[in-house]
């Protein structure tokens, strides 16, 4: 899929009107999800198009750790905490848009069977955050032979 096509890449560049956009800086976008599994789940993306969280690399920790601030901001902002909540991405390839974006949920404890399972932390399909840095903080250096 190239960039043209990806709605995230469109929502990004502000582009589609119809999605609620919720915090928005240079380099980040985020929005509320549009099949919310609580009544705050909202998705952060990087505005650059990066495929999705096996692709990261070492070098991405900084980009990852503030696309977690970005998350608890907002959670901040529209929760007044970032209590209660699970932050991660869905894993390759049960990710359903081709662009890496995390998902900031709030009150899990509303989450129904079926979304429990669909973000169920630390599976093959669910990674949360701290996983995913665990994993490219253990990477080789991408300069490195």
């Amino acid at each position: 899929m190239s960039e043209d096509e990806c709605l995230f890449c469109k929502i990004g560049q502000g582009h589609d009107p119809e999605t609620r956009i919720v915090y928005q800086d240079e380099e980040f976008v985020a929005f509320k999800d549009i099949k919310p599994s609580t009544s705050h789940h909202y998705l952060v993306i990087p505005k650059e198009h990066i495929r999705d969280p096996k692709v990261l690399t070492d070098e991405h920790i900084p980009l990852v750790e503030r696309l977690a601030a970005v998350g608890r901001k907002v959670l901040e902002e529209n929760v007044g905490s970032s209590e209660n909540a699970r932050l991660g991405f869905h894993w390759p390839p049960f990710n359903s848009i081709k662009h890496l974006h995390l998902h900031v949920i709030s009150q899990t404890n509303e989450m129904g069977f079926i979304a429990g399972g669909i973000f169920k932390p630390n599976t093959f399909w669910f990674v949360t955050l701290e996983w995913l840095l665990e994993r490219i903080k253990k990477m080789k250096p991408a300069n490195s032979n």
